[in-house]
C-alpha cells in the first residue's frame, strides 16, 4: 500500500499595504518613499546590510566583545545551552562576528504569536547574511525586555476564548518578580489544552518554565532556549550591572545635558511635518531609577535629582557617584533602550513589528549625536496560518487570500454581488441620471437663478434615492444568500479571531495544537526574512 503524499506548506504574499492592518509610516517605508527617507539610515538589502557590516564594524570597540562573551555566559549557566547557541557566543568575541536583534517583553508563555515570528526573522536573516557574506559569522538575538515594568501588558495569553491571566502583586522590573504563583494556571491550561500528546508537550513545558525557575527573567530565558536553542539563539538581558558599567557615559550625559529629549524632539517635529503619528514622547530626562521591586522616573531639579515619587533623592554629585558605583541601578525607558543595546552588541539590524519601528524612526538623529551606528530597521515576517482544510473550504467558496483582509461587511457585500444571478449595481442607472440632470443645469444658466438650486436639489435627491435602492436590493440578497455568506464569515472570525490578525491574538500553544510540534520548524523553512510581504501560510492541521 503506498503512502500518502507528504504536504508541502503553500505560501502566498500580500503586499503590507494591501492588507490594511499596517499604518502609513510602516508602508511608505516599505515602499521607501522620500518622504520617510531621513529617519533612517540603510534599508534592509543585502548591499544596505554590507555598508552596514563596514559602519558598525570601524566603530564597536574589540574590547567590548570579551566583557559581551563573559556575561553571556554567566547570565545563561542555568539553562542548557545548545552546542550551536554555545559556539555563536564565543564567535561573539570575534571582530568578524555580527549580531541580528529583535526584543520583546516577557509575556506569559511567549504571549502573541508575533512574538515567535520576531524570532524567526532574526533567524532566517542571520541564515541569510552567513550564505552571502560567508567570511562573516551572524548571530541572531533575543533581547528579553526585563526592565520592563507594564505587567498588564504581559501578564496574559489567549487560548481560544480563554484568557489565561496570572494574577499577582507587581511591582518594579518584572523580570525581577517571583514566579511561585505562576503554577496554579497549570491547571487551566490542562482544561483548555486538553490531553493529547501536544497538549501534554505544552503543559510540561509551562510548568518546567514556571515551576523551576524562580523569577520571571530567568523562567522566559529557559523556555524561549526550549523553543530556539536549536537555531543557536543568543538570549541577552539587559539588566546586567557589568553591561551596564558600558553605558555609564551615556547614562551621565543623559542626566546632565538631556540629550535625547532635546534631539527625539528634533525628529518628531520633522515626523509631524510628513504628516506621520508619533509613537512615543520622550522625557526630559528617559531613565528610571531601579531597584528590587521599584522602578521609577528620575526628573531633575535645580539643585539635583529627584525619582517622580520623592522615596529618592540626589545632589549632582550623589547621582553620578551612584552611576559610577552601581549602574545596574539605572534604567533606560522606550527612547534610551535602544542606544544601550547598540552600545553593547555588534548589532546590524533590528527587526520589530510595524510599532516598534515607528519609535526608532525618532531616533535616527539622537543616534548620530552620541556617534552610535544607526541600525538597519526590518519589519519581522507577518504570516496568516491556514489549514489545509481552510483553504480547501476557501476555494469551495471561491475567497482569495486577499479577500479575506477585507472588512467583513464589505467582504460579505462584494460577494453577494458575485453570487447572485441579478446586477446589484445602478453606477450605469445613476450615471444616466446624472447625464441628464448636467442637461438640465445646462438649460438652468439660461433662465432664473431660482431654478439651478431647485434642479440641483432633484439631483441629490434622485441620486440619493438609487443609492437607497441599490442598498435595500444588496441587503435582500444577502438575505436569499445567508448560508453561503454565513459560511463565509465564519471562515473569516475562524481566522481573524476578535476581527484582528490572528499573529496579535492567538498564541504559540494554539498554533502547535493546529498545526503540530514541527510549527517553528516549518516557519524557519518557510519564511523569508527580507520578502518584506504578508505570508499567508497554508499547513497540514
Amino acid at each position: 500500500m503506498s503512502k500518502p503524499p507528504i504536504f508541502v506548506p503553500m505560501m502566498h504574499s500580500i503586499p503590507f499595504r494591501d492588507t490594511g492592518y499596517f499604518s502609513d509610516i510602516i508602508c511608505d517605508y516599505l515602499d521607501q518613499k522620500p518622504s520617510i527617507r531621513p529617519f533612517y539610515n540603510e534599508f534592509p538589502t543585502l548591499a544596505g546590510f554590507k555598508k552596514q557590516m563596514d559602519r558598525k564594524g570601524r566603530s564597536f570597540p574589540s574590547e567590548n566583545r570579551a566583557l559581551l562573551v563573559q556575561r553571556l555566559l554567566v547570565q545563561n549557566e542555568n539553562i542548557k545551552l545548545t552546542n550551536k547557541t554555545k559556539q555563536n557566543i564565543r564567535l561573539l568575541a570575534e571582530n568578524s562576528t555580527f549580531t541580528i536583534t529583535t526584543g520583546h517583553q516577557l509575556n506569559l508563555f511567549t504571549g502573541p504569536l508575533y512574538f515567535i515570528y520576531k524570532i524567526v526573522s532574526a533567524i532566517n536573516l542571520a541564515s541569510t547574511l552567513g550564505k552571502v557574506y560567508s567570511e562573516h559569522t551572524f548571530v541572531p538575538v533575543y533581547w528579553m525586555a526585563s526592565e520592563d515594568h507594564d505587567f498588564d501588558e504581559i501578564c496574559f495569553f489567549n487560548l481560544g476564548n480563554e484568557k489565561v491571566t496570572w494574577k499577582t502583586a507587581a511591582e518594579g522590573a518584572v523580570g525581577r518578580l517571583s514566579t511561585k504563583d505562576i503554577e496554579a494556571l497549570a491547571a487551566t491550561l490542562e482544561r483548555e489544552l486538553g490531553s493529547s500528546h501536544r497538549a501534554r508537550k505544552l503543559i510540561d513545558l509551562f510548568k518546567k518554565a514556571y515551576t523551576e525557575f524562580s523569577t520571571l527573567a530567568a523562567a522566559h530565558r529557559f523556555l524561549v532556549n526550549e523553543l530556539f536553542g536549536a537555531y543557536g539563539l543568543v538570549i541577552v538581558d539587559g539588566d546586567d550591572a557589568e553591561l551596564k558599567s558600558e553605558f555609564i557615559p551615556q547614562i551621565k550625559a543623559e542626566l546632565e545635558h538631556q540629550q535625547s529629549y532635546a534631539e527625539v524632539q528634533k525628529t518628531i517635529q520633522q515626523l509631524v511635518k510628513e504628516q506621520y503619528p508619533i509613537q512615543v514622547t520622550p522625557r526630559e530626562i528617559n531613565l528610571f531609577y531601579l531597584r528590587d521591586n521599584y522602578r521609577e522616573r528620575i526628573l531633575k531639579e535645580q539643585d539635583g535629582f529627584i525619582s517622580v515619587d520623592g522615596r529618592f533623592k540626589w545632589t549632582h554629585e550623589e547621582i553620578f557617584k551612584e552611576v559610577e558605583a552601581h549602574p545596574e541601578h539605572f534604567s533606560p525607558n522606550v527612547i534610551m533602550r535602544p542606544l544601550y543595546q547598540e552600545v553593547i552588541l555588534p548589532n546590524l539590524c533590528y527587526i520589530g513589528g510595524g510599532g516598534e519601528l515607528a519609535y526608532w524612526f525618532e531616533l535616527k538623529t539622537f543616534f548620530e549625536q552620541q556617534h552610535i551606528p544607526f541600525p538597519i530597521l526590518l519589519l519581522r515576517n507577518s504570516v496568516l496560518c491556514i489549514s489545509r482544510k481552510q483553504a480547501d473550504k476557501m476555494k469551495r467558496l471561491n475567497v482569495s487570500p486577499e479577500e479575506l483582509f477585507l472588512d467583513q461587511h464589505d467582504l460579505l457585500s462584494q460577494k453577494t454581488k458575485e453570487l447572485s444571478d441579478i446586477e446589484i449595481d445602478f453606477t450605469r442607472q445613476k450615471a444616466h441620471l446624472i447625464a441628464q440632470f448636467n442637461e438640465l443645469e445646462v438649460l438652468a444658466t439660461k433662465t432664473d437663478k431660482s431654478f439651478i438650486g431647485a434642479v440641483k436639489a432633484q439631483k441629490t435627491k434622485q441620486i440619493n434615492g438609487l443609492n437607497h435602492l441599490e442598498k435595500r436590493l444588496l441587503k435582500a440578497q444577502k438575505r436569499k444568500l445567508k448560508d453561503h455568506l454565513g459560511r463565509i464569515s465564519s471562515l473569516q472570525d475562524a481566522l481573524f479571531p476578535k476581527h484582528g490578525l490572528a499573529e496579535r491574538y492567538d498564541n504559540y500553544a494554539t498554533a502547535v495544537l493546529a498545526f503540530g510540534e514541527d510549527f517553528i520548524d516549518t516557519l524557519i523553512e518557510n519564511l523569508d526574512p527580507l520578502s518584506l510581504e504578508f505570508t499567508v501560510l497554508t499547513l497540514e492541521g
